[in-house]
């Protein structure tokens, strides 16, 4: 079974989009990254799906699990 994910990217003509991935268009284009995150964050609690937002460079940060993550983070206790 493949992941879902939803991706916060810079846009090369300025601008941040919200894509899921594997798809050609973006679900949202925004001026400021926070407006995407926001954004991008929502859809992906809504749809269940991996949150993976990236640097001006293209590096993954923070990425954020809203669906069933095969290796999820064992329990601190």
């Amino acid at each position: 079974m493949t992941r879902k994910e939803h991706h916060v990217v810079p846009n090369p003509n300025g601008g941040w989009d919200v894509k899921r991935d594997g798809a050609k268009r973006a679900s949202g284009h925004f001026a400021t990254k926070d407006e995407a995150m926001d954004y991008g964050r929502g859809v992906s609690r809504n749809q269940g799906t991996e949150f993976i937002p990236h640097r001006k460079d293209g590096r993954i940060q923070n990425p954020d699990s809203h669906g069933r993550d095969p290796n999820p983070p064992k329990d601190k206790n």
